[in-house]
């Protein structure tokens, strides 16, 4: 087996006093270094400013929710509601046209993807709740939640409106992304919604032959509300005026659900707003002149506001315990290993693929060409638990992997916190380049207050190729030996940089 090592920059050593005092090294800093370091300020001021931001808006109240009185089946009336999938920022423009035509949507948001580039902004998700229309849950960041396992799915759901719940927002109905995952709808009500609506189920001449025209207003199925399909890009406004009037002589309740809007989001299932508009117009009409209202589905379901509910959380990684899932790379699905992720960022073209890893067995390589700024890396999925591994604030733990690699690399370490979210926390001095699979193993400072798990890779920062295999997570304490020679000192924190999620 090759001699395992780990080699840190000239700097570290430096500081760590094992190499020159840094009265004998030499430093020039160069326009491009200065240009770096003043980019680098710029996206910290940013990121102040956006953190900022978000604490005064979430700081916005909003009107406590009243649960209505028992919704009131006109015979012949046909109730629409005008749901949101998502939270695309093209929505807070569709929720402005609704509001001029006197209208309440409901908005089914993924508190995890709030603010983020192409989402509402936490800001107007406050507007549009003040405007009167309904905040609704999806999933903490919008999987496929009946892929899932059960632990996992619960956390998805429950995080999802404990988060809605605690920034104000008042939370009862729920939304299954890609409308599947209604194997788990004792989990949604058990996370305490009140609804939870899907896709189909409703008369459709080519997948619900027989099927009701519309939904009930006294849903059979609360926790699987039937709806047409989701409207899509070639959908005419005729196709639109379609779905009411299938409500026609029978009345009942039609949902239907829109994702973005263009100019803002012009995928395959978003609307145009000339034809929102122009259906927004038609709808209103239409409540002038037949038996037909608009509503949010809070205002058909009602029911209470139930309390917040916190999922059942993995174990802490215990002491002597290998905290990685699938650590040695050898479950693969497609092309990333199960419970791991591809993560790259910024400006450069990675290509990820498998590897001869430790020992012949199968590890994964990496190659970054054209890198201009941001890493890439394979990382442990930063999920809620079932792959991320759980660990405590205040305790150090032990990373450990074997690499090679044809330019130097550093480990990048990322922290969840309560909400769910992740954060880049701090990276190590930086390996050597190595011809040959060598063991690397470096000691995180304390874990942060309020972090939950860990997850971290070995990135790449420039052109170059890197193998890794056979990963490790240790607490300090009770951690077996590491591999190779004795480790160096452990730095408090060392800088690094904000990286995107994958």
């Amino acid at each position: 087996m090759p001699t395992a090592f780990l080699l840190f920059g000239g700097q570290w050593l430096a500081a760590a006093g094992l190499g020159p005092a840094d009265t004998d090294t030499r430093i020039v800093t160069g326009t491009a270094d200065l240009s770096k370091m003043e980019a680098e300020k710029a996206e910290t001021l940013a990121r102040e400013a956006a953190a900022a931001e978000r604490r005064a808006a979430a700081a916005v109240k909003v009107p406590e929710y009243v649960p209505p009185a028992a919704f009131p089946v006109v015979p012949g009336q046909t109730v629409v509601s005008l749901t949101f999938d998502d939270g695309f920022s093209g929505q807070a423009r569709a929720a402005e046209i609704m509001s001029a035509a006197g209208m309440d949507g409901t908005f089914y948001l993924n508190s995890g993807l709030i603010d983020e580039k192409g989402s509402v902004t936490l800001r107007q998700a406050k507007n549009m709740a003040l405007a009167g229309h309904e905040i609704a849950g999806h999933t903490f960041s919008h999987p496929d939640i009946a892929t899932l396992d059960v632990s996992e799915a619960e956390r998805e759901i429950c995080q999802d409106r404990a988060n809605l719940l605690s920034l104000g927002f008042q939370v009862t109905n729920f939304a299954y992304p890609f409308a599947s995952g209604s194997t788990v709808a004792s989990l949604v009500e058990g996370c305490g919604y009140n609804s939870a609506r899907g896709l189909g189920g409703t008369l459709d001449e080519t997948t619900c032959i027989g099927c009701p025209p519309v939904e009930s207003l006294a849903p059979a199925e609360p926790f699987l509300l039937k709806a047409p399909s989701q409207v899509e890009r070639d959908w005419t406004l005729q196709d639109l005026q379609d779905a009411v009037t299938a409500a026609d002589g029978t009345g009942g309740w039609v949902m239907l659900t829109f994702h973005g809007m263009c100019p803002y989001q012009c995928e395959w299932i978003d609307i145009d707003e000339a034809l929102f508009k122009e259906f927004v117009a038609w709808l209103e009409n239409r409540t002038k002149t037949t038996n037909t209202v608009v509503r949010s589905v809070q205002d058909v379901i009602g029911g209470p506001k139930a309390a917040p509910v916190t999922a059942p959380q993995p174990a802490v990684v215990a002491r002597g315990e290998n905290g990685i899932k699938n650590a040695d790379l050898e479950q693969w699905s497609g092309d990333v290993p199960v419970c791991w992720a591809q993560a790259d960022y910024g400006t450069n073209k990675a290509e990820f693929g498998r590897a001869t890893g430790n020992q012949k067995s199968t590890g994964s390589t990496i190659t970054v060409t054209k890198h201009r700024d941001g890493d890439a890396k394979i990382i442990p999925k930063r999920d809620l638990g079932t792959c991320a591994p759980q660990v405590a604030a205040g305790h150090r733990y032990s990373l450990r992997l074997w690499y090679s690699s044809d330019t130097r690399t550093q480990f990048s370490v990322h922290y969840r916190d309560s909400s769910g979210a992740w954060h880049f926390w701090v990276a190590s001095p930086f390996l050597d380049p190595s011809s040959e699979l060598v063991a690397a193993e470096w000691t995180t400072p304390p874990v942060p207050d309020g972090a939950t798990a860990l997850s971290f890779g070995l990135a790449l920062t420039s052109d170059g190729t890197v193998v890794t295999d056979d990963y490790g997570l240790y607490d300090v304490e009770g951690a077996p030996p590491a591999p190779g020679p004795s480790r160096l000192p452990t730095p408090a924190a060392l800088p690094g940089h904000e990286d995107g999620i994958e």
